[in-house]
């Protein structure tokens, strides 16, 4: 049995807005195909996370920005989490949907870099899941003080210090028998 799930979150159609995509929107859209091509050929549960804001935000239940995007949307089989805090975790079944399945390894993908990426994959770490994070398959936007990019670079070191094992899309092969032994 496969203990590896990947975990997407939060790339919903709000995030690839024409007015102000999420940084580098279609390479990382291309990234995150990839990764869900290469877990569905090795079996690998596919994980969304889906932000649910509050009435009247741009990620409003029920809204054309609350969907997944299309680009990546989920496929029968898949496990769709509804979350309202950065951690996916918290009020949330994700935990048993893992523990169901055996999991204990995460891969992770997604937006926002610097809440729900790096809030997840800190308390993924404390529940005891061995985390990988795709260096190049999260983002963010440009802050008051940092570009995008020193935001992304910023969380991976720092996730990559001590939560996290650090990999690119292109080192992620889900078929790597280790991830079933752990």
């Amino acid at each position: 049995m496969n203990k590896t799930a990947l975990l997407i979150i939060d790339v919903q159609e709000c995030n690839f807005t024409e007015s102000e995509p999420v940084h580098k929107s279609s390479k990382l859209l291309t990234n995150i195909n990839t990764l869900i091509s290469r877990a569905r050929a090795a079996g690998i549960l596919l994980v969304y996370v889906q932000h649910c804001g509050l009435k009247g935000a741009i990620d409003e239940p029920g809204t054309a920005g609350w969907e997944i995007h299309a680009a990546v949307h989920p496929a029968e089989g898949d496990v769709v989490i509804h979350k309202r805090h950065p951690d996916a975790f918290q009020e949330t079944n994700l935990r048993d949907e893992l523990e169901s399945r055996s999991i204990r390894k995460l891969v992770v993908a997604g937006i926002q870099t610097e809440y729900c990426v790096d809030t997840t994959c800190r308390r993924a770490y404390s529940l005891g899941y061995d985390v990988t994070l795709v260096t190049d398959a999260h983002s963010t936007w440009d802050s008051d003080q940092l570009s995008a990019a020193q935001i992304i670079a910023h969380h991976n070191e720092v996730l990559g210090g001590w939560f996290a094992e650090l990999k690119e899309t292109d080192e992620i092969q889900f078929n790597d028998t280790a991830n079933e032994e752990r």
